[in-house]
């Protein structure tokens, strides 16, 4: 029961740190200090837990945990989240604060989800089934917000059409502002594409431990970078090239249109996705 408890724990860190890559993310692309500091709280918390998990356990074994790889992933993992506080606290560098916390994410979720760690055969299974839920979870989550920010980007060139058109009335009115429709299309991506990222991090690394002899090159796995590139490449024209309007709106569309190829084709032709656990 105690082991259950502690497998709990560990996953509720995962997922704290999960949202404060997220934050991160957000800072990231628009120097939100607001969101800057939640995500440094957030850390903070995560590092407390890892701390007291990595007292625990040296004083379990009466040794450092450094001897076996699944060992050094968690003291890694510590080692990466500590200088990430210490860069965001003191150096103020977020470049590489986010980019640091990517990669400390990585690594715990490998640790925190690999089967071989835990002692009982029944709850490591389990554990691979609820990585694949957390998975489908982020995945499908992220899925949305790409498709709230399709909605936003439609009604946008409707808008545009009905202005150019000079179209009054109530229905104009109704569908908003075309800055607020861009700014919300533009928000939901933002939150998507950071929930992808770690939806596809989560996955591989199930693909991994459950699927050994899978192909990189399956169609779902290429898809879905298809689909992370597209919309990377949709926040990188609105924030470094500072393109808006229509041209913003179309690319956003056409990548909605490649999710949805991504969920309903790809998905039938992969080797393993539709797999039970």
């Amino acid at each position: 029961m105690l082991e259950m408890y502690m497998t709990r724990l560990h996953e509720f860190t995962v997922v704290l740190y999960a949202v404060s890559v997220l934050l991160y993310f957000i800072d990231f692309l628009h120097n939100d200090r607001r969101a800057n500091r939640f995500a440094f709280w957030l850390l903070a918390i995560v590092w407390v837990l890892q701390t007291i998990f990595l007292f625990l356990y040296v004083k379990k074994t009466g040794r450092f945990p450094v001897l076996t790889i699944f060992e050094g992933l968690y003291f890694y993992a510590w080692v990466l989240i500590t200088l990430s506080l210490v860069i965001n606290k003191l150096l103020r560098v977020d470049f590489t604060v986010f980019f640091t916390n990517v990669l400390g994410f990585i690594v715990m979720a490998i640790h925190t989800f690999a089967p071989v760690q835990v002692e009982s055969e029944v709850l490591a299974q389990k554990l691979v089934s609820e990585l694949l839920l957390i998975h489908i979870t982020m995945a499908i989550l992220s899925y949305g917000a790409f498709s709230l920010s399709f909605v936003f980007s439609l009604l946008y060139l409707l808008q545009y059409d009905l202005l150019k058109r000079k179209k009054w009335g109530k229905r104009l009115i109704r569908l908003g502002d075309l800055s607020k429709l861009e700014h919300m299309s533009y928000v939901l991506t933002v939150i998507g594409v950071p929930m992808l990222i770690l939806a596809l991090i989560l996955g591989l690394q199930w693909a991994f431990i459950k699927v050994p002899d899978v192909s990189w090159f399956d169609s779902k796995i290429v898809g879905s970078f298809i689909v992370l590139i597209s919309y990377s490449s949709y926040l990188y024209l609105k924030v470094r090239k500072q393109v808006y309007g229509k041209t913003l709106a179309y690319w956003n569309i056409a990548s909605f249109f490649i999710v949805l190829i991504n969920f309903l084709l790809f998905g039938s032709l992969s080797a393993f996705h539709f797999w039970n656990t």
